[in-house]
C-alpha cells in the first residue's frame, strides 16, 4: 500500500519550505517534492522588513544574520538623474528597520534543510506526474532515479512556482495582460556602491520604456537585472546577453559604477511571468507563493508573499487536520487573504509602470505623511489599518492627477551623462 501522509508540499523553495517547517513542528507528517538539487540559481533576492517575524518563527533568523546582506531601505531612481531614498527606519510606524539582501541559491537551501531538520522528508530531484483528487486525499505520482511510486496525502499544498502544477492542472492560470513583461539578469563583482548603510539599499532605476534593479548580495557582488515588455524586446533583435549589456551602457547612472565589474554568471532570462490563478484552494489542495500568482519582481514582493502564504497555508491546514468540519472556513479564510495582498501589490505595481509614479516618488510630500505610507507598504505593511489605506489612496490620487497637471517637476527618463556622481567601490558597512 502506498504511503499516507498529512500533507504533500510540491516545491521546496521559499514557500514549500515555510510550510513543511510549521507544518512538521505541528507534528505532522510531510513531504516536499523538489524536481531540482538545492543550490540552485534563482531570482528575487531582496526581502522586506515584514517577514522578519516570520522568519524570527521558522527559527532561522540566527543563520541569516551570520549569512546575508542587511537590507536597510531602497533608492529610485530615474534615468535623467532624480533620486529618493527610502530607509525603513522612517517608514510609518514600522516595527522593523532592516531586512536582509539574500543569494537566492544559499537563502533557499538554508530554508529547505531547516524544513529537513525540523522533520520534514525532503526528496529533491523528484517530478510529480499523476495526480488524483479523491474525497479524502491525493495520489500523487513521483519519479525521480530509484524510478516511480505513488504516494497518498490527505492534503496537497501547491509550492511549484511558476510551474504552478495544480493550476495548470485544473486550467486555472490567467495572465496578466498589462504585464507581458521580459526580464533579463545576472550577478556582477565589484559594482561600485554607496558608503555606509546607503550601500546596503536595493536601487530601482527608472527609465522611459524599461527599469532596471541593483541589489547588493555580498560587499561585493551584485544582482543587476532589467525588465521591459517583450515587443520592445523582440524589437531589439538581439540576445539576452547584447541585450543587457547595451542597455546597462545607455544607463549612466548604472554604468558609471561598473567600471571595474565582472559578469560572474551568466545572463538568464525570463518572460511572460506575470500571472493569477483564478481559484487559491479546493477540497484538497491549496496554491502558495509564486504558484497562487507573481505579479511583478518591482518592489522584492516574491519571497515575501512566498513565506507569509507558506505559513498561512500550513494554518489552514493545521486547522483542516484538526477539525474537518472547519476545513472550508479555514481554505475561504486563506484564499481571501493572500487575494487581497495580491491585489494590493497589483495596483502598486500597475502604478509603477505609469511615468507619473517616479515623478511623484522622486519628489515626495512631506504633507500627511505620504512618503513614510509608501515606504511602509514598500517594506511589507500590507495592514488593513486606515492611517495607511487613506494615505495610498491620496498617493494614488497625486499620481493619477500628475498625468494631467504638473503636480510634481515633468521628467524626461532619458539619460543625463554630465548629472552622474561615480560612487567609490568601497564596500558598505556591516551594521
Amino acid at each position: 500500500m502506498e504511503s499516507l501522509y498529512d500533507v504533500a508540499i510540491i516545491g521546496g523553495g521559499p514557500a514549500g519550505s515555510t510550510a513543511a517547517t510549521f507544518l512538521a513542528r505541528s507534528g505532522r507528517r510531510v513531504i516536499v517534492l523538489e524536481k531540482e538539487k538545492f543550490p540552485r540559481f534563482h531570482i528575487g533576492e531582496s526581502l522586506l522588513p515584514y517577514s522578519m517575524e516570520a522568519l524570527g518563527r521558522l527559527g532561522v533568523r540566527e543563520k541569516m544574520d551570520m549569512q546575508f546582506q542587511p537590507k536597510h531601505g531602497g533608492e529610485m531612481v530615474s534615468s535623467c538623474g532624480k533620486n529618493t531614498k527610502f530607509h525603513f527606519k522612517n517608514g510609518f510606524r514600522l516595527q522593523h528597520h532592516c531586512a536582509y539582501q539574500v543569494t537566492r541559491s544559499e537563502f533557499d537551501k538554508m530554508l529547505l534543510d531547516h524544513a529537513r531538520e525540523t522533520g520534514a522528508e525532503i526528496r529533491e530531484e523528484t517530478t510529480v506526474g499523476q495526480l488524483d483528487f479523491g474525497a479524502d486525499e491525493v495520489g500523487v505520482t513521483i519519479k525521480n532515479a530509484a524510478g516511480s511510486e505513488k504516494i497518498r496525502a490527505r492534503y496537497i499544498i501547491d509550492c511549484s512556482g511558476r510551474n504552478t502544477v495544480i493550476g495548470n492542472f485544473f486550467k486555472l492560470k490567467e495572465g496578466y495582460s498589462n504585464l507581458k513583461k521580459f526580464s533579463v539578469y545576472a550577478h556582477y563583482e565589484n559594482v561600485a556602491r554607496d558608503e555606509g548603510i546607503d550601500g546596503t539599499l536595493i536601487r530601482l532605476i527608472r527609465a522611459k520604456d524599461r527599469w532596471f534593479w541593483m541589489i547588493p548580495l555580498t560587499p561585493t557582488k551584485m544582482s543587476i537585472g532589467m525588465v521591459m515588455d517583450i515587443t520592445d524586446f523582440k524589437a531589439m533583435k538581439k540576445n539576452p546577453e547584447t541585450a543587457m549589456e547595451d542597455s546597462l551602457r545607455e544607463q549612466p547612472t548604472i554604468w558609471s559604477r561598473m567600471m571595474r565589474a565582472e559578469r560572474v554568471t551568466e545572463v538568464y532570462s525570463a518572460s511572460d511571468y506575470s500571472y493569477r490563478n483564478k481559484s487559491l484552494v479546493g477540497d484538497r489542495w491549496l496554491l502558495a507563493g509564486d504558484a497562487a500568482g507573481f505579479i511583478d519582481p518591482i518592489f522584492s514582493t516574491g519571497v515575501y508573499l512566498a513565506i507569509r502564504s507558506g505559513e498561512d497555508a500550513a494554518t489552514a491546514i493545521n486547522t483542516a487536520l484538526d477539525a474537518p468540519r472547519k476545513r472550508t472556513s479555514a481554505f475561504k479564510k486563506y484564499e481571501r487573504s493572500l487575494t487581497r495582498v495580491m491585489n494590493l501589490y497589483l495596483r502598486f505595481v500597475s502604478n509603477w509602470y505609469k511615468p507619473q509614479f517616479i515623478e511623484v516618488i522622486t519628489h515626495p510630500a512631506q504633507r500627511f505623511q505620504l512618503a513614510p505610507a509608501v515606504n511602509a507598504v514598500l517594506a511589507g505593511n500590507l495592514s488593513s489599518s486606515f492611517a495607511i489605506w487613506w494615505r495610498m489612496q491620496l498617493f494614488y490620487l497625486v499620481v493619477f492627477l500628475q498625468k494631467y497637471a504638473a503636480l510634481c517637476p515633468r521628467l524626461s527618463l532619458v539619460p543625463q551623462k554630465e548629472q552622474v556622481v561615480v560612487p567609490p567601490v568601497g564596500q558598505p558597512s556591516s551594521l
